[in-house]
């Protein structure tokens, strides 16, 4: 599995790369490669609750290679915060595996590491 991100700020791209040097897996932008195989995507959410245009754009191509979806918001939006994770889950079928504040933190990357390990076999780490 690789991971494709689209990124408006940079923090869902820095978290993509943190996220890929843990596991040694390949990473991708959506605005410029089509994904070679199943991907977790990591997108953000724009306005007040969209799905960027980029990343629809994305998935209306590559959709079908999806497995799971990790969205970044900021909580300043209360219940729109990372709303595109819940539209895109829905439509196409797939796990949220986390929704978070900007960057993430230090627990929301050991989350979607542990649901990488789990999706690639590798199981947990103690």
């Amino acid at each position: 599995m690789l991971l494709a991100y689209d990124s408006l700020t940079g923090n869902v791209r820095r978290l993509a790369q943190e996220l890929a040097g843990s596991l040694d897996i390949e990473v991708v932008d959506v605005r410029s490669h089509p994904p070679s195989r199943e991907y977790l995507l990591l997108t953000y959410t724009f306005g007040t609750g969209q799905v960027p245009d980029s990343t629809r754009n994305f998935l209306d191509q590559h959709g079908h290679l999806l497995r799971g979806v990790v969205s970044s918001g900021s909580y300043h939006w209360g219940q729109n915060f990372a709303r595109a994770a819940d539209v895109i889950a829905v439509r196409y079928g797939v796990p949220i595996v986390a929704k978070v504040n900007k960057g993430g933190t230090a627990a929301d990357r050991a989350c979607v590491l542990a649901w990488l390990r789990e999706q690639n076999g590798y199981g947990t780490l103690d």
